[in-house]
């Protein structure tokens, strides 16, 4: 029996470059919440923070079994290149690529959506939560 992990992630630097975090949302097959992720990642782009969020859902997945994975996120430059639509240019994202793909690798089944920002809100939420959290 597969084991079907639906993710939403979202990264975010207040800066492009400057302070990021990402958000993670996954859930199971049902609908039901089964992983949450909101954490800083230091100082990155957007693209950078929105591969980091999809890194960070796919280790989580996989941790937790996941053989098949249906990815949401916001980021259209992402999914094209997830996709093979766009090609990986810029060399600080050629690595980050690649990690996602030896991730997707170990999947069953991987695929990857993009969706409008407002059905991304969990993952957003995440995000921001995180990047506003003090530190003391």
């Amino acid at each position: 029996m597969a084991k079907k992990a639906i993710i939403f992630t979202d990264g975010a630097a207040r800066g492009n470059p400057g302070p990021a975090a990402i958000g993670v949302i996954i859930k199971d097959g049902e609908g039901r919440l089964i992983s949450r992720l909101s954490r800083r990642i230091g100082t990155t782009t957007n693209n950078q923070a929105e591969y980091q969020a999809i890194i960070a859902a796919l280790e989580e997945a996989v941790k937790l079994g996941a053989t098949h994975v249906e990815l949401n996120s916001d980021s259209e430059l992402v999914v094209r290149q997830l996709s093979g639509r766009y090609r990986v240019r810029k060399a600080a994202l050629k690595p980050l690529y690649q990690r996602v793909k030896e991730l997707e690798g170990l999947l069953q089944g991987f695929r990857v959506t993009h969706i409008p920002r407002e059905q991304n809100t969990e993952a957003d939420r995440l995000t921001n939560a995180a990047l506003d959290r003090v530190d003391y």
